[in-house]
Formats: structure tokens, C-alpha cells, sequence
């Protein structure tokens, strides 16, 4: 029996290795099982924004168990990928998890870096609440509850889109303009809100470096910080954190960058007497929903935190 447990154990551990995985990691990739997958209603590839003959689609999903008549809150997921690639599919299995537990739940695609640079990314996420409140009715959605919750580059997304409640420049024209884009409560996993501690090293950084991957601050912001100061200054939550804000949590891995922490943010939340707070995933690196373990422990922080805002 002993022999057997330790082969099994062996297998096992094998089995994490030939993934990639050492033992004790996030586990193995994240699935959506067949069950919660049959639970939900989709409605795939609306068309929230339009910008002459560009379209920007979303993903919607929402728990068969609602009846027609039922308004659920709304939230908004938005990809990473250093603004530059990514898809709405990234954050598919997190829309659908938390349609599962009794929300609407998008997953935005919104225009990258290459396509066009900032404030590009945060009008179309701006564009997709507005089509949310639009259409609430249609989609059984709460108007006046709506989150957003968003990974890296779709994290500093999720904490603008909830700084920058009222601010003009940043709300684009990508549809629905007599609809507010605030929201009500926001999740940003492994976001960057405070740019100024990173304008030392981007003066310095090469315009082309080596390799496919661009310099992704310099493509996203279309100017380094010394030539654009104050696009840069509108670019980062927290030069537009205020009283107004809404509840904000941030989660993050414990191998990220200590700045994905938000200490001075949270910070001024607390002199503001918002609600915030922070999970930091043991073990966990950025890119942490992309394993099971890590994506479990970060979606039971994430609904409690919209369960208490929104519901």
C-alpha cells in the first residue's frame, strides 16, 4: 500500500513537471467545468462601440437560474497584455465564473496600443459600460450596480475606469453618450495606478527593443513622460482618485512587483474613507489567474468584495 501511494505520488509529481509546474504551484491550467458552462446564458460578439467602421465586440454571460424579470449587477472584465495583445477570450473563464454566481458578466475587447495609443483603451472600456446601462433591460442588469475587474494592463484599465468618474477627456465617443460610465466597485489584479515611479526608467528605456515585444509604455502612451507630462499624468488612477470614488480592491501574486501593492493609493483611499483593501496570493506570480489554484483563491476574494458593493 505504501509502494503504491508513492508511485501515485511520483505520478503525481510528474505529472506537475511535465506541465511545467513544480509542486506546490498554482496547479494546473484554469477550466470552466461542463456544469457551471451549462448553468449559463451567452450572448457572444455584441457590438458595444463603433468608431467609424470600427467595431468592438463583447462576450456576455449571464446564470440561467435568473428568471427574465430579474436585474443582476453587471461586470466588466478586461484582458491584459501590456495594452499591446490579448484578447476578450483571457478573461472568458473569469466573465463566466462570476456569471455563475449570480451576475451579468462581459469581457470587453478594446483597441491595443498598436492600433491606436492612449486614452484609446479606457474610452472603449468607458464605452462598454455605457452599452451595459443602455441595454439594461435587454440583459436583465442592474443599472446602478456595476463593477469591473481586470488583470495587468486590464488592472491599471479597471482602476482608471474607476478614478475617472466625470473626467471628459477620458470618456471618448464610442456610443450611448447620454449613459454615465462610473461604476460601482472595482477589482484590479496586478495593476500599476501610480505611473511617476516608472518615469525614470521609461525616459531611459529604448523607443525599439530587441526582439518582437515593443517597449509597451512608449507604444501605449505614444510619448515618453518628459514630452507628454500631462497625458502621463492623465493616464495614472491615481491622479484621479477622489472622494467620489467607488470601492476598490486590489489583488495581486506575492512574486509580482511590490507596486502592483498600491500602498500609496490605498493610502489616500483610507484619508478619503473609501473602502479598499489587498490580497496578495502566496506563491502566486503576475499572470496568476492563468492557474486554477491561484484563480479560485482570487475569485472567492473578488465576490466577496463585488457581493458586499453590489448586491
Amino acid at each position: 500500500m505504501k509502494r503504491i501511494s508513492l508511485l501515485l505520488t511520483l505520478t503525481i509529481l510528474l505529472g506537475h513537471w511535465a506541465f511545467g509546474q513544480a509542486p506546490n504551484s498554482g496547479g494546473l491550467p484554469t477550466t470552466i467545468s461542463p456544469e457551471v458552462e451549462a448553468q449559463l446564458e451567452r450572448f457572444e460578439a455584441l457590438t458595444y462601440a463603433n468608431y467609424g467602421d470600427r467595431k468592438l465586440e463583447l462576450d456576455l454571460y449571464r446564470p440561467k437560474s435568473a428568471g427574465s424579470s430579474e436585474t443582476l449587477p453587471a461586470i466588466v472584465c478586461i484582458h491584459g497584455g501590456g495594452w499591446w495583445r490579448g484578447e476578450r477570450r483571457n478573461h472568458a473563464n473569469l466573465a463566466k465564473a462570476l456569471a455563475a454566481k449570480g451576475y451579468v458578466a462581459a469581457t470587453i475587447t478594446y483597441r491595443l496600443s498598436g492600433e491606436a495609443p492612449f486614452p484609446a483603451q479606457i474610452h472603449d472600456c468607458k464605452a462598454a459600460v455605457r452599452f451595459l446601462r443602455a441595454n439594461a433591460e435587454k440583459y436583465g442588469i442592474n443599472p446602478d450596480k456595476i463593477g469591473a475587474i481586470g488583470l495587468s494592463a486590464g488592472g491599471h484599465l479597471t482602476a482608471l475606469l474607476a478614478t475617472s468618474g466625470g473626467v471628459e477627456a477620458l470618456e471618448g465617443d464610442g456610443g450611448n453618450p447620454d449613459q454615465s460610465s462610473t461604476i460601482q466597485a472595482a477589482v484590479p489584479l496586478g495593476a500599476q495606478t501610480d505611473f511617476r515611479r516608472h518615469h525614470q526608467n521609461i525616459e531611459k528605456s529604448p523607443a525599439d527593443p530587441p526582439g518582437d515585444k515593443p517597449n509597451i509604455w512608449l507604444q501605449f502612451m505614444g510619448a515618453r513622460p518628459s514630452e507628454a507630462p500631462e497625458k502621463w499624468k492623465l493616464a495614472a488612477p491615481i491622479t484621479h482618485l477622489d472622494a467620489d470614488d467607488p470601492p476598490i480592491y486590489f489583488i495581486t501574486g506575492e512574486k509580482d512587483n511590490e507596486t502592483t501593492h498600491a500602498g500609496k493609493f490605498r493610502k489616500q483611499m483610507d484619508e478619503l474613507e473609501i473602502p479598499n483593501g489587498l490580497k496578495v496570493i502566496p506563491g502566486a506570480p503576475h499572470a496568476f489567474p492563468g492557474r486554477q489554484k491561484w484563480f479560485d483563491e482570487m475569485l472567492t476574494a473578488s465576490l466577496a468584495w463585488f457581493d458586499a458593493q453590489l448586491k
